[in-house]
């Protein structure tokens, strides 16, 4: 893989996070595991290329995230399709998803690079906050979404490292 700088990502991030899905990484001492996620984003905040992802308090991924100081977000192609099904469905609580999905990892600075991977950002923690139900200004999307008032953790994150596939 080499690296470019976050400013020559090419993707389309409605295509690539909202259909394509993504891997959301993080490692905590000697565990590493990923999340399936469809809920995100990329952009500029308080003069930096950020990312931003949601993560509801039941996952495992989330528990490492935020014992980790970075994460990383990784797209596949098409013909990953079945494995992103895979790794959004198992909990790394009860296995070794990685191990049995097939990926090979690497560890860069902190975070899973995976080796099937088309992109990987290496994102560094900025901000964290628990979505507030009163804050919502169309209601509906509470009823939608939050039926078990299982509301998302939004981490915003510093794109440090952009590694894509030769």
């Amino acid at each position: 893989m080499k690296e470019i700088r976050p400013e020559m990502i090419d993707k389309n991030v409605f295509d690539a996070i909202g259909k394509q899905w993504m891997l959301v990484g993080a490692i905590d001492g000697e565990r590493t595991n990923a999340m399936t996620a469809s809920w995100g984003g990329m952009g500029v905040l308080w003069n930096k290329p950020v990312a931003f992802v949601f993560i509801r308090p039941q996952r495992f991924t989330k528990k490492l995230i935020d014992a980790a100081p970075v994460f990383s977000l990784s797209f596949f192609g098409e013909e990953e399709r079945g494995m992103l099904g895979y790794m959004g469905k198992a909990s790394g609580a009860n296995e070794d998803k990685i191990a049995h999905s097939g990926l090979k990892v690497q560890n860069s600075g902190g975070a899973p690079v995976f080796d099937r991977a088309q992109m990987t950002l290496i994102c560094r923690k900025l901000y964290r906050q628990t979505i507030d139900k009163d804050c919502f200004i169309d209601k509906s999307v509470v009823a939608n979404a939050y039926p078990n008032s299982d509301f998302h953790d939004m981490y915003i994150a510093e794109i440090e490292h952009v590694y894509v596939k030769e």
